[in-house]
């Protein structure tokens, strides 16, 4: 049964740091790129950072170059997301994604919400 189980969401005063976690099961995890996506109220899902399997290039949104930073522990089956600076506009539902050609898979989301 695949799994996708992210963490580590929460509120946060803007200019903090947040730390999201997600952990994979139930498929060959080193072999799928993985992807952070979020949506916020209203809002459509945007992707905001890939990293590749092999590779481990990476890719971002224009909106958190420079802040956030997506990491991989194919050992651990995990995927990382490293948010700095974060901005009331970061507040949305973080979301884990696993894809390899036809294969797509989601996780339940994370809220993170950054404000005051």
């Amino acid at each position: 049964q695949v799994q996708l189980v992210e963490s580590g969401g929460g509120l946060v005063q803007p200019g903090g740091s947040l730390r999201l976690s997600c952990a994979a099961s139930g498929f060959t995890f080193s072999g799928y790129t993985m992807n952070w996506y979020r949506q916020a109220p209203g809002k459509e899902r945007e992707l905001v950072a890939t990293i590749t399997s092999v590779s481990r290039s990476t890719n971002y949104a224009d909106s958190i170059k420079g802040r956030f930073t997506i990491s991989r522990d194919n050992a651990k089956n995990t995927v990382y997301l490293q948010m700095n600076s974060l901005k009331p506009e970061d507040t949305a539902v973080y979301y884990c994604n696993a894809r390899r050609t036809i294969m797509n898979y989601w996780g339940q989301g994370t809220q993170v919400t950054v404000s005051s």
